[in-house]
């Protein structure tokens, strides 16, 4: 018999599986202290949580029988990973059960702010009938505008389908042909704001999509469009937001999420064109059940040694391959990272390559890095090492890999390509002895960088004075280089620089370097 403890309250439905479980024997024991919970811990084979129970390194080290811990939700803050990690267990969460409903209340949020309903709704139960001041618009043969289009971004694409709008949708791994398949345009941002009537933003709040709705944005968008966030606060810029409506720029916007929850003293909420609730995306009988139903079959898998997917740390790994590949974790997930970030277009292929001393062990465990840094530069937290397979099939994105005996001469050297819509980029990595992870090559040319801080590419012809001008530029803007490499193929034909710095640039900075004579394009990477 499996023991699974309970230790925040979870409907009776949610569980139900563990419950009629022949082979399992379920304890529910709420508001247990630190202590008392380290003290009952050592005797479960798994921990079930909401966001109230704080599950430490010493909690796990105390449960020298756990061989999973489930988070019935989305947001695992309140567990050790990394302890976790290191103690083989399993953390398993529920990112899927709350689509359906925050895609529901994302688009009764745009119905809401359509026809001013809550407006309206306050002025009649104050006493008040006025049939004059709340005038709306139909969704029917307008355009939205989905920026985001993952689980939830879809659903609410579908759903506006049937009321008989036009839907552009962004997505960084949406291909024409997955965009075709669903009946949306695949368009870009800066599209999107032009044409769109309805925006409604679904991506998860990276540095990448931190105020990608900004003042910039709000200037190339028709008066009187009308936005929706239910996803992360932050995504839309709040202070462009209060602007542009202020100005008559946006007739409305419908507001599940802010920058800082609750939102203190924050002026959008008084603002009659402004519709808010508070953080409600998941906030259903059945989502609160689909998140219990989902980590109670995972954690029966992990129990049953049977195949799970939703973890969000390291799958156990065989001592000897952890030994040999566990060091070239931190070089597999920044070359992906450095490749998302160089790479334009939609990704439809990643091929990675082996080569060396590499061939002799498994290296799916290193596959899985790769691919975490490729897609969390545009996910962020939603990838992990154990679903980034599934996302990357999701997206309809292929996934490759090699192994070869030439090592070109390093003892291992791993080769990742990006094939995407507009083009094929190629970064290769290997571990130095006494130097650690190190990038020896960027597409044809030869390099050695370390893969870490902020870097800036350069493609530019190679001609004399380049670098001098690049490097009084940047002293002229206080930025100090640390380091700097230089690789090219041919005399006075096409080269690269990578430069290390101490700080990142200003968008300003950038284009002022784009500008210079001989430079082809200036790209910022953060490792």
């Amino acid at each position: 018999m499996y023991k699974v403890l309970i230790t925040d309250p979870l409907s009776e439905f949610g569980i139900q599986q563990l419950l009629d479980a022949s082979d399992v024997e379920v304890v529910r024991q709420t508001n247990l202290s630190p202590a008392e919970l380290i003290d009952v811990i050592g005797d479960y084979d798994a921990l079930l949580v909401r966001s109230q129970t704080q599950v430490t390194a010493e909690v796990l080290s105390a449960g020298k029988r756990l061989k999973a811990v489930g988070r019935a939700g989305v947001g695992v803050d309140n567990i050790d990973i990394n302890a976790a990690t290191q103690a083989g267990i399993p953390v398993i969460n529920a990112p899927d059960g709350n689509t359906i409903s925050t895609a529901e209340h994302s688009f009764a949020m745009l119905m809401a702010v359509a026809r001013n309903i809550p407006q309206a709704h306050k002025k009649l139960v104050d006493g008040t009938w006025d049939r004059k001041s709340f005038q709306g618009v139909e969704l029917n043969n307008k355009v939205l505008g989905v920026i985001g289009m993952g689980r939830i971004g879809s659903e609410v694409a579908k759903r506006a389908k049937a009321f008989g709008m036009t839907v552009m949708g962004f997505d960084p791994f949406m291909t024409e042909e997955r965009a075709q398949k669903m009946g949306v345009t695949n368009a870009t941002v800066d599209e999107i704001c032009r044409k769109a009537d309805f925006i409604t933003v679904h991506t998860p709040l990276t540095k990448e999509t931190h105020h990608i709705i900004s003042t910039r944005e709000f200037a190339k968008m028709k008066d009187g469009v009308r936005l929706i966030n239910c996803a992360r606060g932050g995504i839309i810029d709040e202070k462009a937001l209060y602007e542009a409506i202020t100005t008559g720029k946006v007739a409305g916007a419908a507001l599940d999420v802010f920058e800082e929850e609750p939102p203190v003293d924050n002026p959008l909420v008084g603002l009659p064109q402004v519709v808010t609730t508070p953080h409600l995306g998941a906030s259903t009988i059945e989502a609160q059940e689909n998140v219990a139903v989902d980590v109670s079959e995972e954690i029966l898998k992990v129990l049953r040694n049977e195949p799970f997917k939703n973890a969000v740390n390291l799958p156990s790994i065989p001592a000897h391959v952890m030994e040999k590949v566990q060091p070239y974790f931190t070089l597999g997930e920044k070359l992906g990272h450095f490749l998302a970030q160089v790479t334009v277009g939609s990704i439809s292929e990643i091929s990675i390559k082996y080569s060396g001393e590499l061939t002799d062990v498994d290296t799916s465990p290193l596959t899985r890095t790769v691919l975490k840094g490729v897609l969390s530069f545009r996910l962020g937290e939603e990838v992990n090492y154990v679903n980034a397979p599934i996302l990357a099939k999701v997206r309809d994105i292929t996934v490759t890999e090699q192994k070869t005996a030439q090592n070109k001469g390093f003892t291992n050297l791993l080769t990742v390509s990006l094939k995407t819509t507009q083009e094929t980029r190629t970064v290769a990595g290997t571990r130095l002895n006494g130097y650690g992870a190190r990038i020896v090559k960027i597409d044809d040319f030869a390099i050695d960088v370390a893969p870490e801080g902020y870097l800036l590419y350069i493609h530019h012809n190679d001609r004399p004075g380049v670098i001098g001008r690049v490097g009084s530029i940047l002293g002229e803007n206080s930025v100090n280089i640390a380091t700097m490499q230089v690789g090219r193929r041919d005399i006075g034909g096409d080269a690269i620089m990578m430069l290390s710095v101490d700080k990142p640039l200003t968008p300003e900075l950038l284009d002022t370097m784009g500008e210079l004579a001989e430079v082809k394009s200036v790209t910022q990477i953060e490792l």
